[in-house]
């Protein structure tokens, strides 16, 4: 059997040269009337350069991610978290793409657009809409795990008090000193949220003074 095989391929090399030209006119004559005449064209798509589609990022559903890149490899979790400190009461949060990449989540658009205005010597930040392919895939992956990050509600002692005693059946016993600087600073906790949502409806319908990114 493998006598017939290297007959078989020492009979191609004596038909054909290195170029796939016929050795043997006749051969070629055999061949055009068997199948006839055959053109060869050109393809009509150069597959060689071919670029996948660019991802399109929803502005309502992504505006509140920005990408964080250009970082050294060891950079930990922790150092992304300090470099964005200012917005830790705000709510901030960092999804991991690679060892030079990740996604920051953050509460509204408008402080993700604050993020951007931000300089570092060790990492570079910008829109998730111009964000490297694979960080976009992951976004449009991890969609459920990317919403706005939001910042858990304060709770004072007196609050954790009474939820403790109502689950258990029993009654509180606390100083009324206590109980009203306990009540104020809860009060003060309300005003402040109610504040910081008149800030971001301010922003939006533009009563407030000019920002960093009017400049941009």
């Amino acid at each position: 059997m493998e006598a017939e095989d290297e007959d078989e391929d020492d009979s191609w090399d004596k038909l054909f040269d290195d170029t796939g030209e016929a050795l043997d006119p006749k051969l070629v004559e055999e061949l055009t009337v068997a199948v006839g005449k055959v053109k060869v064209q050109k393809p009509k798509f150069d597959y060689f350069s071919f670029q996948p589609k660019e991802l399109e990022m929803d502005d309502d559903e992504y505006s509140h991610l920005v990408e964080i890149y250009d970082f050294p490899s060891d950079l930990s979790t922790k150092d992304l978290l300090a470099a964005f400190r200012e917005y830790k009461d705000k709510g901030f949060d960092v999804k991991w793409v690679d060892d030079s990449h990740a996604i920051g989540i953050f509460s509204s658009p408008i402080s993700a657009r604050g993020a951007l205005t931000i300089s570092s010597p060790f990492m570079k930040v910008r829109p998730i809409s111009q964000a490297t392919r694979a960080t976009k895939v992951k976004a449009q992956h991890c969609t459920e795990f990317l919403q706005p990050y939001k910042e858990r509600p304060e709770t004072n002692a007196s609050v954790a008090r009474n939820l403790v005693a109502g689950a258990l059946g029993l009654a509180t016993r606390v100083p009324k000193e206590q109980r009203e600087a306990e009540r104020r600073k809860l009060r003060e906790a309300r005003a402040k949220k109610k504040q910081a949502k008149q800030q971001v409806v301010d922003v939006w319908e533009g009563r407030v003074g000019g920002c960093a990114m009017d400049e941009i």
